[in-house]
């Protein structure tokens, strides 16, 4: 079983008919993923690929029946193209794009509260449900079916852990990256409560980063909440207080919150195996199958 995609779920592309839209887009066809439409102001009664091409997302609802949608937008016009996308019926909108300013997310996030739509990113790779459907730019190949969720800030690491996992043979129900940026659609808490509800998720891999709380806020949640196993992975542990290392989320007080040891810590304290290197990630997630 899976969590949010599948082999029914019907895409649109917001941006398909920009460099990084098209170029993914035969990527996700590639992979299997039921790609119905693509949406770009302007544009409607194009094609990319035989892939119709619609003036607005509304537009690729009702003449096409998505229900997802990715959005390749560039940033400036990236909310927007969310608002749009929030605006239909669509159950998931999963946002590629990187560097959407925080004042954009914030009135996101506000919109988000009102409309039954989950959104995933901004700022993440997506999510796939391995030999079924991959939403985003994750490498398909790397993948293999099987029982076992993964929920990650960050896109290379998740990237890293589930190759450890193939390699061992352990195959996944759904990864998800979630994305590093302050504010996002779905955190933590928000996928490991969707595994938490799938029957064939078995156990799940949650990656995560210094800076922020959304790793302690996890691990409560874990403590309190979660029957399935959850292994885990903390990167940045060597990070000095204040710097900046990749993401915008990724930053440390100096204040003894957001650390790679408070995260462990509390993870710890919930009964989370936390490995020191993905492979030895995978090792301990091998121990719960």
């Amino acid at each position: 079983m899976s969590i949010l995609v599948d082999n029914d779920t019907r895409v649109v592309v917001q941006g398909i008919t920009g460099g990084e839209g098209k170029f993914h887009t035969e990527q996700m066809v590639e992979y299997g993923t039921n790609v119905v439409a693509g949406a770009v102001p302007g544009r409607g009664g194009q094609d990319v690929n035989g892939i119709p091409v619609y003036d607005t997302v509304a537009g690729a609802v009702e003449e096409e029946d998505a229900d997802a949608s990715v959005v390749f937008v560039p940033p400036a016009f990236a909310a927007d193209a969310v608002f749009e996308a929030l605006d239909t019926d669509l159950d998931l909108v999963v946002a590629i794009t990187e560097g959407v300013p925080q004042q954009d997310m914030a009135r996101v996030y506000k919109r988000l509260s009102e409309v039954d739509t989950r959104l995933i990113g901004p700022n993440c790779p997506g999510l796939i449900t391995p030999g079924e459907a991959k939403l985003g730019i994750l490498p398909g190949n790397i993948f293999a079916e099987g029982n076992v969720g993964l929920v990650s800030r960050s896109g290379t690491l998740t990237y890293q852990v589930v190759d450890n996992l193939t390699q061992r043979g352990i195959g996944q129900s759904t990864a998800i990256g979630i994305g590093g940026d302050p504010i996002i659609g779905t955190d933590f808490v928000d996928a490991l409560s969707l595994f938490e509800d799938d029957p064939e998720t078995e156990a799940v891999v949650m990656c995560g980063e210094i800076g922020g709380e959304d790793e302690e806020e996890a691990a409560a949640f874990i403590k309190e909440h979660m029957e399935t196993p959850v292994a885990g992975f903390i990167a940045g542990r060597t990070a000095p207080p204040g710097k900046r290392m990749g993401h915008a989320g990724a930053i440390v007080s100096g204040s003894g919150t957001g650390t790679a040891e408070s995260k462990i810590e509390a993870l710890n304290d919930a009964g989370v195996p936390v490995g020191d290197t993905p492979d030895e990630v995978a090792e301990n997630v091998e121990q719960f199958l």
